[in-house]
């Protein structure tokens, strides 16, 4: 059995109906065999706002009521999280990757055109 908490959530924006929301969820960290709880951070974002609604923490616990205590993860749980993470990680890297490119395509272009001697920017008053 699963135990879910929630604590530290951050309100912000309210949500009404007929908004539709998106929940995205990424692990806090890598799982091993011997974890008994993870913890998920959470980012609710809102269609209709085109903006975050919520942030929140939730704290999952692996629990054995049989035994009214923690218990690790079962394997295959171990191994489908360490997954879910090592793709977490490689989008990361990726994303990153992307930024600077993209940062260096904008320092090159503004070097081409407002860094030029003599460029005056025009502010649109007479």
């Amino acid at each position: 059995m699963i135990s879910v908490s929630l604590d530290h959530n951050n309100y912000l924006q309210p949500l009404q109906f007929p908004d539709r929301v998106t929940v995205l969820h990424k692990l806090r960290n890598k799982p091993l065999p011997s974890t008994d709880h993870f913890i998920l951070d959470v980012l609710i974002l809102s269609e209709l706002h085109q903006r975050p609604a919520a942030r929140a923490v939730e704290d999952i616990v692996v629990y054995d009521y049989k035994k009214a205590a923690k218990t690790p993860l079962k394997p295959f749980m171990v191994e489908a999280l360490t997954r879910i993470w090592d793709e977490q990680e490689e989008t990361k890297r990726t994303s990153n990757r992307q930024v600077v490119e993209l940062l260096e395509r904008l320092e090159r272009l503004e070097k081409g055109t407002w860094d030029k001697e003599g460029a005056v920017e025009k502010t649109g008053i007479s």
